[in-house]
């Protein structure tokens, strides 16, 4: 009986070995195959996500004023459905509103809004937050709309909003129209006593 009992337990024993050595098999089969899944899945995420960021660089940058428009291209901009459907029939700074704190204002706006060819700040002034509007003396439609229509003086940055570094573009451009001869502006009218004049004539010639 003795051998019979080992020739049944060697048996038990092997099979046992075989179904563990299967069970580790299916096991490892099993982690390859979840592995190559993880792996499509990542892949496939990973070019989703260089889609996005190739759609997301290939649209235009708001903030980027590195590019130089110019100032026919402003002209013509002045003339078009776009600028009537944004501004209407009012000028690019009545609706602009400065943000600061507290209940009144700064006597001085901002120093600039544009720094590296980049908007730095959330709510630039009415000039630099349209790239189209461009200041040059030939653009007079532009220029107007921050004359006074009063004295012919050119309006304050406490009234149009117009950072510091705008405003000083404004004027240069405003002063060099005038001497160009695109804008014109009234001489201011003075009272000369003539019977002095003439008077030193006179003792001149005695």
């Amino acid at each position: 009986m003795l051998p019979i009992a080992r020739g049944i337990y060697g048996g038990l024993v092997n099979i046992t070995r075989n179904s563990r050595g299967a069970i580790h098999t299916a096991s490892g089969f099993r982690c390859k195959a979840e592995t190559s899944t993880s792996t499509d899945e990542k892949d496939a995420e990973s070019t989703e996500v260089d889609g996005d960021d190739s759609s997301s660089s290939s649209a235009p940058d708001a903030k980027d004023r590195s590019k130089i428009i110019p100032v026919e291209t402003s002209m013509r901009y002045l003339k078009s459905a776009a600028y009537k459907q944004t501004y209407g029939e009012d000028f690019v700074w009545t609706q602009y509103r400065r943000n600061h704190k507290g209940m009144y204002a700064p006597r001085k706006t901002r120093k600039t809004c544009i720094r590296q060819n980049r908007i730095t700040t959330g709510n630039p002034c009415p000039i630099c937050r349209d790239e189209y509007l461009v200041l040059d003396y030939r653009n007079t439609e532009l220029l107007e709309q921050f004359i006074s229509p009063h004295n012919g003086d050119v309006l304050s940055y406490s009234k149009t909003g117009l950072c510091q570094k705008s405003h000083l573009r404004l004027r240069v451009a405003v002063q060099q129209a005038r001497d160009s001869g695109y804008l014109t502006y009234d001489v201011p009218f003075r009272e000369y006593d003539y019977s002095e004049y003439y008077g030193q004539q006179q003792k001149q010639k005695a």
